[in-house]
C-alpha cells in the first residue's frame, strides 16, 4: 500500500514520534541507525510505517537481548 507525499513526515514532525530530537533524528540517518527515510531533492521526508516498523524492530524483552 503506497503512502501519499502528504502523509509523509518531514524531520521535525518525526522525531517526536521516535522519541528524539530533530538534530538525533539527522544524525541517525547520516550513520544509518535510524528509521528508513525518503528523499525527494534536498527535502527529507519518513513515511510512518517505516517509524513503526523501526520502532519495533529495536523492542527488547531485556538488555541482553539487545546486544
Amino acid at each position: 500500500m503506497a503512502t501519499a507525499m502528504h502523509d509523509l513526515l518531514n524531520t521535525k514532525d518525526a522525531a517526536p514520534r521516535v522519541g528524539v530530537t530533530p538534530g538525533t533524528l539527522e544524525n541517525w540517518r547520516v550513520a544509518g541507525t535510524g528509521p528508513r527515510f525518503i528523499k525527494a531533492g534536498k527535502r527529507v521526508f519518513y513515511d510512518p510505517a517505516d517509524i513503526e516498523a523501526w520502532k519495533e524492530a529495536n523492542r527488547f524483552q531485556s538488555t541482553a537481548e539487545a546486544a
